[in-house]
């Protein structure tokens, strides 16, 4: 073994050979000194090769250098071969010449592993004791087990007084096994899965926010509904957004034209799955379409991955292709232009990509005797009749008309039945209550106006309120606060406009807006 790796390469013929990850990026052979600028803030792997008498290379040792130790021993190796100086060497390393002197001495010494740091592989001088590592691991493993580092790092903090770096903490908890990086954990696989063997059998549907119109109209949703077995559309529907109402008037559709499937793959949106407290149904604990769907015996199967639902997921990439340009071809720029062209489309979009089901049993059921779709289609809320018969669905008050029924159900529960088309109808078991909405005109407390009537004139097209002030009220309280009529329409009785007070600043003249 040579005491000085240079000399031995040199008088045994060896080479030097640098390798960054895995890949030969550079050799030096015999008195050559030829080294490839590699990578800022790579670490090299120097490995010395001695070929002995015989012929046969072996290893003598490894080093691993960083870019700047292996920049030193290029500047070192390059003052030993004659072809720089000292001073020279100083200046381009950015080190005094005592310093360049002792790199030397090194060198000559230890070879290229006397340029490297002795601190390497070192624990730091301001390392956590162990007795830190572990009560911090232990208390993680405790309470904290599905924390990630930094969550975990926040909580020690706040509840135990323990502070740690979050990317020390990090480090701790993969070494322990705690937590695996995103790296390093295993990539789910999604396996294929068959189709359904009948039509109907499985229906898939999904939302697709997209600029349908492209820049001729807004962004919108499209809902589809696309048979499993086949992979045809069986319908389509274009609506502003993803809601409730929408998904009912375009399932009443499906079912009306199809009949009912077995079941409906969805994915976990609000519409099809509970998600919040607030919007459950209170009568039941679903969603407003899932108990519709209940109520009509129709299963949903609610998607964890949007792979699972994969084939409705591809079908909106193709819709997002063709149908667009179809629909510019015919200059189409409204919803409701598209919803009445959706019908050409799914024809020609069924002749060309539908299959044929393995079972040429149609699934699709029709509606039972006892089942009303029309009632089941529509949004229901549990409101209990007070002593006056009068209840409160959407802001708004209800007063149900003073029939014999009806007073018999006072403080008992009545079922509202909203539906998509504006329609209101309030029910007990199977019966309909008459109502009426009562417009309370609110006002605000301040200083009285001694005469104030409210008219109001319904057009059809148009609407005029009429306000009667006492004008020599109203000029001898300028500063008193004005009250401002807002009129908004009800859904629930079209020809029935309500209106509510909010406190203005009056203005100066007397005059309200």
């Amino acid at each position: 073994m040579f005491h000085n790796i240079r000399y031995a390469a040199n008088l045994c013929r060896g080479y030097l050979v640098m390798r960054q990850l895995g890949q030969l990026e550079m050799r030096q052979s015999r008195l050559s000194t030829h080294w490839s600028k590699p990578t800022l803030g790579a670490r090299m792997t120097i490995f010395s090769l001695v070929e002995t008498m015989s012929g046969r290379v072996v290893m003598s040792f490894m080093i691993t250098m960083s870019q700047k130790e292996l920049h030193r021993l290029e500047v070192i190796q390059k003052i030993r071969d004659q072809r720089l100086s000292v001073v020279q060497a100083a200046e381009l390393l950015g080190l005094s010449r005592s310093q360049v002197h002792r790199l030397l001495q090194a060198y000559d010494r230890n070879g290229p592993a006397g340029l490297v740091s002795k601190k390497r592989s070192q624990p730091s001088n301001r390392r956590h004791s162990e007795e830190f590592r572990n009560a911090a691991l232990d208390l993680i493993r405790e309470r904290y087990l599905d924390f990630g580092p930094t969550l975990a790092r926040e909580k020690l903090i706040e509840l135990h007084r323990i502070s740690v770096a979050k990317e020390t903490l990090r480090q701790w908890m993969t070494e322990a096994g705690i937590w695996i990086s995103r790296r390093e954990r295993k990539k789910r696989v999604f396996q294929p899965r068959g189709r359904r063997d009948c039509f109907g059998e499985l229906v898939q549907i999904d939302g697709s926010h997209h600029w349908w119109f492209e820049n001729r109209g807004p962004k919108c949703a499209l809902l589809v509904y696309i048979d499993d077995a086949t992979g045809k559309l069986l319908h389509l529907r274009f609506a502003g957004s993803e809601n409730t109402f929408d998904y009912l008037h375009a399932t009443k559709a499906y079912l009306q034209q199809w009949g009912k499937p077995l079941a409906f793959y969805s994915d976990k949106h609000g519409v099809f799955r509970s998600t919040h407290a607030s919007e459950k149904d209170r009568t039941s604990g679903l969603t407003q379409f899932g108990r519709a769907l209940y109520e009509l015996n129709i299963d949903i199967i609610c998607a964890n991955t949007p792979q699972a639902k994969g084939r409705v997921e591809r079908a909106n990439q193709t819709l997002q292709d063709r149908l667009v340009k179809e629909m510019r071809l015919r200059g189409i720029d409204t919803i409701e232009a598209a919803n009445a062209y959706a019908s050409e489309f799914i024809a020609d979009f069924n002749s060309r990509f539908g299959k044929q089901p393995r079972n040429p049993k149609d699934m699709h059921r029709s509606l039972a005797d006892h089942e009303n779709l029309d009632g089941a289609m529509c949004r229901k809320e549990v409101r209990t009749l007070s002593q006056s018969l009068t209840l409160r669905y959407d802001k708004v008050l209800f007063i149900l008309d003073p029939t014999e029924r009806a007073k018999g159900l006072a403080g008992k529960k009545v079922v509202v039945c909203d539906y998509p088309d504006g329609r209101l109808e309030i029910m007990h078991e199977s019966f309909t209550l008459p109502y009426r909405t009562f417009d309370k005109l609110r006002w605000s407390t301040g200083q009285r106006l001694s005469r104030t009537s409210v008219s109001t004139t319904c057009f059809p097209s148009s609407l005029s309120c009429r306000l009667d002030w006492n004008s020599s009220v109203a000029r001898a309280a300028p500063a008193a606060p004005a009250r401002r009529i807002i009129v908004r329409y009800s859904r629930w009785q079209p020809g029935q406009w309500l209106s509510e007070a909010w406190p203005q600043a009056w203005p100066a003249d007397g005059l309200h807006e």
